[in-house]
Formats: structure tokens, C-alpha cells, sequence
């Protein structure tokens, strides 16, 4: 039963077809849970009911592709199934459908993430917003619904985000009512800046320079005999960005210096809405880095 449930909704997309995506078309998933308004948002922006949105939760079960261009810029509009707790997913499409959400997040280039005002942030949207982090993402928040809570759900809600989505702070937030099509402009330009941010190309002299300012205006804290330098730094990889700092005893470079480094970067290079990776490539010899 749950074979013949699998083989009528088809095969998942693979690298080849993945490979073939056309190119100057930024492939934007929106996700979140079951009836937060992701349909709703999409049929909104095309001013035509291209897809299904119920009041049931949970209507759109696969990944929907649509193709629309915004002010030149073309998208290709991803309605993601909603992601349920892992305790409700019984039925095979229902599986599927969660294999379906991840798989669209992945090969995103950005992700819209709705949240619905009505019921605040739940495990389910941090669970969603880890995964987005998890896959390197650029992201967008958009709170849904926004008309349909008074102003103490508001104040409770801003600082349920601030809190159980702290991790997410580097993306934009926009509060909007897809319904009523209130708010939706703005969301335009945090998803080019997001996507421009994912992709930016940073030189090497650039974040080497960074680099030594940073450690010039505050130096990693020793770790016994021995302090981590940090030489050099370059790009290792766009969407998201990856910076490889080079040097010695890096492995003893703490989460909060990495968090310092990270600030500086992104203060630089304007990378508001995309994740930053920051690795360290340490040397091996031990004596090189002891202090004398």
C-alpha cells in the first residue's frame, strides 16, 4: 500500500535534473508548517488561484514549482508541503511529503520561512529554522496573519522570535497579512539581498586584512602554553559563504571569538540573510605557536 502510494506521486528530483535548473532564476522555497499561509502567499503574489488553499491543515502534500518574474527578476516559487511533528506522520504521502519539504529547502536558493502569528513559534518552527540553518540556506522570516493578533500577542510573539529563533538573527523579519496583502512588498527585497548576500565573493587580501584587524583589536585567549594566531584567511565556497582562516593552535579558537570574527565579516561584506561559515585550518607543530 504505502509502495503504491510512493510510485503514484513519482520519482524525486536527482542531480541531473538538478544540474539543468536555468540559470539567473533564483529558486525560492516557502516553508513552514500546515496551514501558516504558504499557499495563500503564493497565490497572492501571482493574482491567481494557481494553488490549492484550504482551511484544512496540511492540503498542499508535494513540492509545487511556479515560475513568476518580479521587476525583472525571475523565481521559481517553491510551496513546500508542511513539515508536521514526527509523532503525526503516519501515512506513507505523508512521509513523503516531509521528504519533499526537506528536499525543496535543500536545493533552494533562498527560503522564504513562514511563521503564523495566531500560534507564535512553536517546536515545529524552530525545528524548521534549524533545519534551514543545518542546510546553509539564505532565509527570510515572515510572520503571517500579522492582522489577526492584538497587540499583547504582538509584544509575546517579538520576543518569542528573539529567543527560541536567536539563531536565525542575521535574517530579516517581516511581519505580513498574505490575505489581506498587507506587508508583502518589502519581502522582495530582503530575498534579492539574501540571495546577493549567499553569493557574495569576498577577496582573499580583503579577509586577510579583516582578519588582522580583528585579532590587532582583540586576540583569541590563550589555551595553557599556547595562543591560537590566526594568519590568513580566504574563501572556501559561495551559498553559504565559507571562510577558512588559516594558522596555528586554532583548534583552541572558542565559539565566542568565532561569533566575534563573525560580526566583523559580516559587517564588511553586508552578508544580512545567508549563514556564515567560519572554519579553522590549524597547523599541527605544536613548539611553533608557545609562547616564549
Amino acid at each position: 500500500m504505502a509502495e503504491s502510494a510512493l510510485d503514484q506521486l513519482g520519482p524525486a528530483p536527482d542531480d541531473d535534473e538538478e544540474s539543468t535548473q536555468e540559470e539567473g532564476v533564483i529558486r525560492l522555497a516557502v516553508a513552514g508548517r500546515p496551514n501558516v499561509g504558504k499557499s495563500t502567499l503564493i497565490n497572492t503574489w501571482l493574482g491567481e488561484e494557481r494553488l490549492v488553499a484550504f482551511d484544512l491543515p496540511g492540503t498542499t502534500r508535494d513540492a509545487i514549482h511556479v515560475p513568476l518574474e518580479h521587476q525583472g527578476q525571475r523565481y521559481d516559487l517553491i510551496d513546500t508541503a508542511g513539515l508536521r511533528r514526527k509523532g503525526k506522520v503516519f501515512e506513507a504521502i505523508e512521509k513523503f511529503s516531509v521528504v519533499k519539504t526537506l528536499q525543496a529547502i535543500d536545493t533552494a536558493h533562498v527560503v522564504l520561512l513562514l511563521i503564523d502569528a495566531t500560534q507564535g513559534v512553536t517546536d515545529q518552527d524552530a525545528h524548521i529554522a534549524g533545519y534551514i540553518l543545518e542546510s546553509g540556506r539564505a532565509v527570510v522570516l515572515a510572520v503571517n496573519k500579522w492582522d489577526a493578533v492584538d497587540s499583547y500577542q504582538r509584544e509575546l510573539l517579538q520576543r518569542s522570535i528573539e529567543t527560541r529563533l536567536a539563531f536565525l538573527k542575521f535574517a530579516n523579519l517581516h511581519l505580513i497579512s498574505a490575505k489581506k496583502r498587507q506587508g508583502l512588498g518589502p519581502l522582495w527585497g530582503s530575498i534579492r539581498e539574501a540571495h546577493a548576500a549567499a553569493n557574495c565573493k569576498m577577496p582573499t587580501p580583503l579577509l586577510t586584512r579583516l582578519l588582522l584587524e580583528a585579532v590587532q583589536f582583540q586576540a583569541p585567549k590563550r589555551a595553557g602554553m599556547f595562543r591560537p594566531k590566526l594568519r590568513y584567511a580566504h574563501q572556501g565556497g559561495m551559498n553559504p559563504p565559507v571562510i577558512v582562516v588559516h594558522g596555528n593552535s586554532l583548534e583552541h579558537v572558542t565559539d565566542a571569538y568565532k561569533r566575534f570574527l563573525e560580526g566583523r565579516f559580516r559587517k564588511e561584506f553586508k552578508l544580512q540573510g545567508t549563514p556564515l561559515r567560519i572554519e579553522m585550518k590549524t597547523s599541527h607543530n605544536p613548539y611553533q605557536d608557545k609562547d616564549d
